[in-house]
């Protein structure tokens, strides 16, 4: 297995660069099952945000693409499920892919809940509003 980092997939994804596009397009398809590619959580997150912040694409367009790589037999994705679920919670509430990825992370680590001072996220991935924390007594 050899890990891939974002800039081989968003070459694929945007096909700007045409040597480096033509690098990348060679590199997954000389993947196999026996010797995928492996992408990880934060390579996700990068793509997400480098497609929809550096390159204009839409949340939809975005999910397309990390919905093809979760969908691709030669590519394993870290805690692939999570990152389904993730993927599912942005498509129902439109929150920001890291949120949800944060979110799901967290909940199948048994939390009870993720805290944060991010309206966006409260409102669209379920988190918590931090508190301060009461100490109990004594």
């Amino acid at each position: 297995m050899i890990g891939l980092d974002t800039n081989v997939l968003i070459r694929v994804a945007i096909s700007d660069e045409p040597n480096q596009t033509a690098i990348a397009q060679g590199r997954l398809q000389s993947l196999t099952p026996a010797k995928p590619g492996f992408v990880s959580h934060v390579v996700m997150v990068e793509i997400w945000w480098v497609l929809t912040r550096a390159y204009n694409k839409t949340a939809d367009q975005a999910l397309a693409f990390l919905t093809r790589l979760t969908e691709t037999a030669t590519i394993v994705i870290q805690d692939r499920e999570l990152v389904l679920a993730a993927l599912a919670a942005v498509r129902e509430t439109r929150a920001d892919f890291a949120d949800a990825l944060i979110v799901a992370v967290a909940t199948a680590n048994n939390c009870s809940a993720v805290e944060t001072l991010d309206a966006g996220a409260i409102k669209r991935a379920g988190m918590t509003p931090a508190a301060l924390a009461r100490e109990g007594p004594g």
